[in-house]
């Protein structure tokens, strides 16, 4: 058990260490947070620290530096995340502001918060396997060239460009826009997928609106499964260079975890988060996925009902409150765009 003190030592140790990068000694902590106690004393609290596991020499008779374990115990102990400033505030909004769509919103999400932070950041887009098909449109470019458009009701838009074996009239250009929106406007992504799979696999008439709109189902089918599976934007990895002094290691682990999307979405979903929805996961929690010397900090975001998450990665060594408080307020801001998108529509 870590006293109350000694959790205030911990703290100094964090706070230091990520402010210099420098180990931390008992004579700096005395200097610079006035506990009202000797070095000793502050000495026999380390002493505990490390017994303890909770902070480390990197060198003999050197000061000592946060581990894993002890940034674990830093985190649990927050007393509160506390807010950005009203300016930090201000550029989330102006840098949020008007997106052209879903794909841009996140874009901009990613790359203001890598700005706040100075880390990796990294945002879920929504599960559209529970989202709905709201809108399907066949555009007939002509030649037989289309255009199949799909929009979900989370504001999820794609088209692709196909062809089809025959070219068609307008009667039977009616007919196709007919029977495609019927076959999947209003149901769930995944829903609409075995829908089309069903047709797919019935034999056709061998009419030419019957051969057209499967050829247009076939597209249909790829567009749904994208959306189905789970995407994430980045933005930021160069800053993973500069700080690459901080991983005691290689950084190729890490950049390849990052290339590695699956891996990255598969720990995001998998973190557990507290009642604010802030999950965080420090160094040797993150070995299974080949992070082992990065921290993860992640914060839910509700869109449509559907949950995602949001968040940076970077070394161990980071500023773990203010990086939770810009996590927080994109999330928040990001999951109150889309809301307002949602009522909108």
């Amino acid at each position: 058990m870590v006293s109350e003190r000694g959790l205030q030592v911990l703290r100094a140790i964090v706070q230091d260490y990520v402010d210099t990068r420098e180990p931390v000694g008992s004579k700096s902590i005395v200097d610079r947070h006035h506990f009202g106690v000797s070095a000793a004393t502050i000495r026999n609290d380390m002493a505990l620290l490390e017994d303890e596991e909770l902070i480390a020499a990197p060198h003999t008779s050197s000061g000592r530096i946060p581990t894993d374990k002890g940034y674990r115990v830093f985190v649990d102990h927050l007393a509160e995340v506390r807010p950005l400033s009203p300016a930090q505030r201000a550029a989330i909004t102006s840098f949020l502001d008007a997106p052209a769509d879903l794909d841009d919103l996140l874009v901009r999400t990613v790359r203001s918060l890598s700005r706040l932070t100075g880390q990796v950041a990294l945002v879920q887009y929504p599960s559209f396997a529970r989202a709905h098909v709201s809108h399907v449109e066949f555009v007939h470019l002509g030649g037989g060239r289309i255009v199949v458009i799909v929009v979900t009701d989370t504001g999820r838009v794609s088209q692709r460009v196909g062809f089809l074996q025959s070219d068609l009239d307008e009667a039977d250009v009616a007919h196709v826009k007919a029977a495609v929106a019927a076959l999947v406007t209003g149901s769930s992504v995944r829903d609409g997928l075995q829908t089309v799979a069903d047709l797919l696999a019935t034999p056709g008439d061998g009419s030419r609106v019957d051969a057209a709109v499967r050829g247009v189902a076939r597209i249909l089918a790829e567009e749904l499964e994208e959306f189905r599976q789970d995407r994430l934007v980045m933005a930021g990895t160069a800053t993973l260079a500069r700080s690459e002094a901080d991983f005691r290691g290689s950084i190729y682990p890490v950049l390849e975890a990052i290339e590695e999307q699956v891996t990255v979405l598969r720990l995001m979903s998998e973190m557990v988060a507290d009642e604010q929805g802030l999950a965080v996961s420090i160094g040797r929690e993150n070995e299974p996925f080949g992070l082992g010397e990065a921290s993860v900090l992640t914060s839910d975001y509700d869109p449509a009902g559907s949950r995602a998450r949001v968040g940076v990665l970077g070394p161990t060594r980071m500023d773990y409150p203010t990086n939770l408080a810009a996590v927080r307020a994109v999330a928040h801001y990001l999951g109150r765009l889309l809301d307002e998108d949602e009522r909108a529509r």
